[in-house]
């Protein structure tokens, strides 16, 4: 009688620009770090400057480095949370979680407002961050019937200017940061330049490994070009202080290796001004998140998102602020760096993201595997920065056309970012109103733009064009 082999054959590895697919540890782990390097800078800026507006950076630097530790180990958790979902709770989709810097013109109006400043102040905007994070969540569980509100054209935009708004931050880095006193540089300028190089080199010329990583090889090389360059150049400034290209490894080898970090460093209380403030921030987040998740499953899979995606989206992004208060850290939301690279690489495969994930725990756990992602030069990663934020624009400008460029979309888009993003972003521009609308409308520009595109997309009614290019990509999707 013949023998049949009944043992089970191993599963085949897959592509990684299939977010369920399976592929190799060596293929998965550079993929994830590109995530990481992408994120880590922008994660801890936010959570850095409330702490120095709160005097916690200096005045009780102890509880400062646990909680930027913090704010790695839970963006790590609630990317996990996102990637594989509990439950309602995440809605499987290729986005990195981590610290919204939306939150920051609210959280300094709260910093200055509450009576007592310093701690107290900080641990008002961790409770307003719990209630606030409940009620998102809450709101989550009604994106379905609320989707009929967030067409294309809404979630089109609300992608554009969150583009638009980042290009200026990647260019920023690009430059060396704004703090540099060495800001603008030629120095500055030719190591973003190369580091920009080498990614449009390896993700054109090059295949394989090299070409999906060519963000993380491009950032590697800007480490290695920097630390040549510490070596035959003055690094040190006529004020004494470090050019900001400069790869200060000195700070690797004085961070420890572990370190176990705080549940509730800084225990929440709950301001009435502080949570009527960040909540409504809480409200515009949910959309921003659904921009993200919309861009990135436009960008990366080349489709729609669905209903339960961008639920279990928002609902992630509010139970994931409950998580990072309890952290003693701000309000996490998806993070647009990671859409653009998303968008740019095409690269939505849950292992590797998971990596990433991973790597972001670890981090939180040991302070020293940290500080290397942290003395990363800003014009390395500004080098990065700026192809990424760019391709988000180029995303929302995809979901903007998706059934035709008529005259009721170019109405929505014309008001929506010439007058909405305009007044947000221009500084001074809505001087004139209650500074409570400033600090919600003003700033980025992505919440008025936003607000207006909603509204817009309400009053103005469809023509007949619209529905029939509507039906025509729509028949054109389904027979493919």
């Amino acid at each position: 009688m013949k023998k049949t082999n009944t043992t089970p054959k191993p599963q085949e590895y897959t592509s990684p620009y299939e977010f369920h697919g399976r592929i190799p540890l060596q293929q998965a782990i550079p993929l994830g770090l590109q995530h990481v390097l992408a994120m880590f800078v922008g994660n801890l800026t936010p959570l850095m400057i409330i702490c120095g507006i709160c005097g916690i950076s200096s005045d009780s630097p102890e509880l400062y480095v646990t909680l930027l530790q913090n704010a790695m180990l839970a963006a790590g958790l609630i990317t996990l949370i996102q990637l594989w979902s509990i439950g309602p709770v995440g809605g499987q989709v290729p986005v990195i979680m981590g610290t919204s810097s939306g939150f920051l013109g609210v959280m300094r109006g709260v910093a200055a407002s509450v009576s007592g400043g310093g701690l107290v102040a900080y641990s008002a905007i961790l409770g307003a961050g719990l209630i606030g994070g409940a009620c998102e969540a809450v709101l989550g569980f009604f994106i379905k019937p609320l989707r009929k509100f967030f067409p294309p054209v809404v979630t089109g935009t609300v992608v554009l200017s969150i583009g638009l708004s980042l290009i200026s931050v990647g260019v920023n880095s690009f430059a060396g940061g704004s703090s540099a006193e060495d800001f603008g540089s030629l120095t500055n300028l030719l190591l973003g330049l190369l580091v920009l190089i080498v990614i449009v080199i390896l993700k054109h010329f090059a295949t394989g490994l090299l070409s999906t990583s060519s963000i993380l090889f491009g950032i590697i090389a800007g480490y290695i070009v920097a630390t040549i360059m510490g070596f035959v150049m003055p690094h040190t400034l006529a004020s004494g202080a470090n050019a900001a290209w400069y790869v200060n490894w000195s700070k690797v080898g004085e961070a420890a290796w572990f370190s176990i970090p705080k549940i509730m460093p800084v225990k929440p209380t709950f301001n009435l001004h502080a949570i009527m403030s960040i909540i409504i921030m809480f409200l515009v987040t949910a959309v921003e998140t659904i921009g993200d998740i919309s861009g990135c499953i436009e960008g990366g899979m080349g489709r729609e998102a669905t209903a339960q995606e961008l639920s279990g989206g928002v609902i992630c992004d509010g139970c994931g602020s409950i998580i990072s208060s309890l952290f003693g850290c701000l309000p996490t939301t998806s993070f647009s760096q990671n859409v653009g690279l998303v968008t740019m690489t095409k690269v939505v495969n849950r292992m590797a993201l998971t990596c990433g994930a991973i790597f972001l725990i670890l981090a939180g756990l040991s302070p020293k595997l940290a500080a290397i992602i942290s003395i990363m030069p800003q014009s390395v990663l500004g080098g990065a920065a700026v192809m990424m934020f760019s391709s988000i624009a180029v995303s929302g400008i995809k979901l903007l056309t998706k059934y035709g460029v008529t005259n009721r979309v170019v109405t929505i888009v014309s008001i929506a970012m010439g007058l909405g993003y305009g007044l947000g972003a221009t500084s001074g521009a809505l001087a004139g109103l209650p500074e409570g609308v400033q600090l919600i409308f003003g700033g980025s520009g992505i919440v008025p733009a936003a607000v207006l595109a909603i509204i817009l997309n309400i009053v103005i009614p469809k023509e007949k064009e619209d529905y029939d290019n509507e039906a025509a990509v729509d028949s054109g999707a389904k027979f493919l």
